[in-house]
């Protein structure tokens, strides 16, 4: 498997490449205890607060847009991943001991949920919107002109999955149902796959430059420890949180969401597979 010049080892901040200088993670062949490169140096406070903000500058563009160019991006991303081929299935497989069968499986499931959503977008069922009209002769009392629809919440921070590389991680089901409502995303990368999240990573990344969004629509992040996505959960500009995972995990960010200032805006799931 040639992964020379795709894989950096780096988080990517809006776009941009940063060297981490916290603890190396390692992604272990679980079928050879094979160590593989390169390393993945975790991110600090300062990394989250840079990729959050930048989520929330991009957030009031990237909502604005229209459903048409956010269904595009959807797919975009979609083609992007299908793009890098053998070399994200290889290191999938490496980094998980799964077979290329089930990669492959998975991988079809990614692009399918990008697609659902794209297609979900495009016929204006995101946004729920209805319209009751008014009723001014209606007795006793008249009704007003009533309208209702959803509008997007904010940046999301999803964290991804230990036992779906793909379905459940950078570019899974949490990561394309907020880019669909409108939500730039920051992921936190799961540590059992560091190089699969990267690759997949760039090609959300270029999927973002391609439709010519704000660069702040996304960012990953990679960290060992509880301290990114402790501080992802935390930041202000984080307005939900897409969480699968242990219980003790999902419990740990649901308490640090509870006790955020307005902690009634932020989200969090936790779910089991």
């Amino acid at each position: 498997m040639d992964t020379k010049g795709l894989l950096k080892g780096t988080l990517l901040v809006a776009g941009n490449d940063i060297t981490g200088t916290q603890q190396a993670i390692h992604a272990i062949n679980p079928a050879t205890n094979e160590m593989l490169e390169p390393a993945y140096h975790g991110g600090t406070k300062a990394d989250v607060d840079q990729a959050a903000s930048a989520a929330w500058q991009a957030f009031d563009m990237y909502r604005a847009i229209s459903t048409e160019k956010r269904a595009a991006f959807l797919e975009c991303i979609a083609d992007e991943i299908l793009a890098l081929g053998d070399v994200l299935l290889e290191r999938a497989m490496a980094e998980s001991g799964l077979p290329k069968a089930r990669i492959e499986g998975e991988r079809g499931r990614t692009m399918g949920q990008l697609r659902l959503f794209a297609g979900v977008v495009r016929l204006g069922k995101a946004t729920d919107a209805r319209i009751d009209p008014a009723m001014p002769d209606r007795a006793p009392l008249p009704r007003a002109d009533l309208r209702f629809q959803k509008v997007a919440l904010g940046p999301v921070a999803v964290f991804g999955a230990s036992n779906f590389p793909l379905a459940f991680s950078v570019a899974g089901g949490d990561t394309a149902s907020a880019l669909a409502a409108g939500c730039p995303v920051v992921v936190k990368a799961h540590s059992a796959h560091p190089g699969t999240s990267e690759l997949v990573g760039r090609a959300i990344t270029a999927a973002v430059k391609k439709c010519a969004l704000p660069a702040g629509v996304f960012s990953l992040l990679y960290g060992s420890g509880r301290e990114i996505g402790s501080a992802l959960v935390a930041h202000p500009s984080i307005k939900a949180v897409g969480f699968t995972g242990s219980r003790s995990g999902g419990v740990a960010l649901m308490n640090i969401a509870a006790n955020r200032p307005g902690s009634h805006s932020c989200l969090c799931r936790n779910e089991q597979y």
